[in-house]
């Protein structure tokens, strides 16, 4: 995983903030419907002492927005060409058919980060990863080249966030002859595969570490994400494990 671009202190705010955005990240991944008020009002029944005006700035730092009934750490640029969705109603038959990428917030023990990840739709392989405590462009376009030096996919889907529609991130998919393809806007399903790996990564191993420093965290997601793709079996894959099919059907 490349480091050039990733910062060693997490990003913060007070403790008070961090606690809440902990649970508001717990929340939100059960029950991603949840906006502003009626995450307000669930903290106030849970006996928070909040107003909707703080919760609103928390969930925008977080990048969740229930607008779009989605995390939305991404956000569009109006000056940036968005791409149509490419995928409606297409089966995805073979590794490299589909590739797609997506942000999260990761609540760490004091502070909190980023992890942007690269997956492969068929095999549901993580290709590459990288974490940053901010949402600039950089570590997105490092991933993608991290990703692209293991193989290269007909179709990339991301959402329309700023950070994949710029004329960076782009020019590297068009530069590899890759179609590009874009989440319609509202629509969470889009890219369902990763929305799931972040569910898994936050439940499985995030939430339980708690992690320190961001050395722990890197250090942690490594092992995760090897486990994931090597000794994790997936039922949609029949019991295998997404590097035993992204390899096999490789290899074929």
């Amino acid at each position: 995983m490349p480091r050039s671009s990733y910062y060693y202190e997490p990003a913060s705010e007070s403790e008070d903030n961090l606690r809440l955005m902990r649970i508001i990240d717990e929340q939100y991944m059960r029950h991603p419907t949840f906006g502003r008020r009626m995450m307000t009002d669930w903290l106030r029944l849970q006996g928070h002492e909040v107003n909707p005006k703080r919760i609103r700035r928390l969930m925008q730092i977080m990048g969740l927005f229930a607008v779009y009934q989605k995390p939305r750490t991404t956000l569009r640029n109006k000056q940036h060409k968005v791409y149509p969705y490419l995928l409606r109603n297409v089966p995805i038959t073979h590794p490299n058919h589909v590739w797609s990428t997506d942000i999260t917030y990761i609540p760490m023990h004091r502070g909190f980060m980023y992890l942007v990840a690269v997956i492969d739709w068929y095999s549901r392989h993580v290709l590459a990863w990288e974490v940053s405590n901010s949402l600039e462009g950089s570590f997105c376009n490092d991933v993608l080249e991290a990703a692209l030096a293991t193989g290269k996919p007909e179709i990339f889907n991301t959402d329309q966030g700023s950070q994949f529609t710029s004329n960076t991130f782009t020019s590297i998919l068009e530069s590899h002859d890759i179609s590009i393809s874009m989440d319609g806007r509202g629509r969470a399903l889009d890219n369902v595969f990763i929305e799931r790996l972040w569910r898994t990564v936050k439940y499985e191993n995030i939430y339980l570490k708690n992690y320190e420093t961001v050395d722990d965290l890197i250090t942690g997601l490594d092992e995760f994400f090897l486990f994931y793709s090597r000794d994790r079996p997936h039922q949609s894959l029949d019991g295998q494990t997404p590097w035993s099919v992204y390899r096999e059907h490789q290899a074929a």
